[in-house]
């Protein structure tokens, strides 16, 4: 069996991985008014999500090195099966919190072990690859406000229940795929966890704070993006199709970013995109009337969603085979950590009172002076990163 076919499985499964993280966020109006609760609770549901993505991430990261990628993948699908089911049913507030926290922790064992198998299924093409897997995981955002949209004419429940079916198929295909394949090796020296962190630290260290500060303000952002057109004067059915026009910006980004963090300088392109991404959040504080909201959505979409390809092929092109696993874990639960709080951060201040432009300028003013300072240490040599090199990578 080939390669590409595998690949062709765990783009399903990202897909669902991802849908079940980002539908959430057109449901926070419904959960507001089913479970009779305020912006912070709802906020706090979707940031839940968020942060079981992250907890299981250094857990995940050991265990790939006592056991298979394709048996913590196997244990992912499983996971994200049960976590919807239990959203499906859950008849309260407490329960619906518990299933969204088992989402996530199934997204965060899927990404640990799926990312570094994947660029080691394709050393030479790291990035191209997670451009591809990024666009399906993308193509999920899409489809989420519309999906919810038709599943409100009966019931949001009937969404997760199909997640769940879809779930559990697709992760017996990728059984089947992953026992007929010949899979790398590339991974068998990794069997240190504390020691392959700790010999990439400044590496780890780098990545959390630019992608986990980038990440905080873009869960504020998305999150609350529906009411906060609402609160722009914009139609409730335009405000939660508005998503939609984010996430279709993502999908060729997620294609170009993989291609041109194969050919450029990491951290320089890394910056840029971020830079992009604050100018673009600003375009949609400022932006008034229908068609300047969603030139400004299509920018904030395209930006960010260049970041993620550009992110873990810094990562994972610079890690070398016996530390990639075990490091790629760690910065992904730091990451994870640190942009999980966003939605909460902002559904406090609102429900503080404090208004959506002011809350998100002074994010898009407080991750620009992250910017600068990178910018700085660049200019410096001491942002570290580059490609591990032909010998590692292989």
């Amino acid at each position: 069996m080939s390669r590409t076919r595998l690949f062709g499985s765990l783009c399903a499964l990202v897909f669902l991985v991802n849908f079940a993280r980002v539908v959430f966020a057109p449901l926070v109006g419904q959960f507001i008014g089913e479970f009779a609760i305020g912006e912070g609770t709802a906020g706090l549901i979707v940031t839940l999500a968020w942060l079981g993505s992250a907890a299981p991430r250094l857990p995940a990261g050991w265990a790939l090195t006592r056991y298979s990628r394709r048996l913590v993948i196997l244990v992912s699908g499983a996971m994200l099966t049960a976590g919807a089911l239990g959203v499906a049913v859950a008849p309260g507030v407490a329960t619906l919190m518990t299933a969204a926290f088992a989402i996530g922790l199934a997204s965060g064992v899927y990404f640990v072990a799926a990312n570094p198998f994947i660029s080691e299924l394709f050393p030479q093409r790291v990035g191209r690859v997670m451009g591809v897997h990024g666009m399906a995981s993308q193509l999920a955002a899409v489809a989420a406000a519309p999906v919810v949209t038709v599943a409100l004419w009966y019931d949001w429940r009937l969404a997760f229940y199909g997640l769940a079916v879809a779930a559990a198929a697709t992760t017996a295909v990728f059984v089947l795929l992953a026992a007929r394949t010949d899979l790398p090796d590339a991974g068998a020296g990794d069997t240190d966890f504390v020691g392959g962190a700790l010999s990439q630290w400044k590496l780890i260290l780098a990545g959390v704070v630019l992608m986990g500060l980038t990440g905080f303000v873009w869960q504020g952002l998305f999150n609350f993006y529906e009411l906060y057109m609402l609160d722009k004067g914009l139609a409730p059915a335009t405000a939660r199709n508005l998503l939609t026009v984010i996430f279709a910006a993502g999908v060729p980004a997620f294609l170009v970013s993989g291609d041109l963090a194969d050919r450029l300088p990491h951290v320089p392109y890394l910056l840029g995109i971020v830079t992009a991404f604050i100018a673009s959040v600003v375009l949609v504080v400022v932006a008034s009337g229908l068609v300047a909201v969603v030139l400004a959505s299509v920018a904030v979409g395209f930006a960010i969603h260049m970041l993620f390809p550009a992110s873990d092929t810094y990562l994972l092109a610079s890690l070398p085979d016996e530390s990639r696993a075990s490091a790629y874990a760690v910065y992904s639960a730091g990451m994870m950590s640190t942009q999980a709080a966003g939605s909460w951060v902002v559904g406090e201040a609102i429900e503080a009172g404090v208004g959506y432009d002011a809350v998100f300028l002074a994010l898009a003013g407080g991750l620009g002076a992250v910017v600068v300072a990178y910018a700085v240490l660049e200019r410096m040599g001491r942002v570290p990163g580059g490609a591990a090199g032909p010998a590692s990578a292989a």
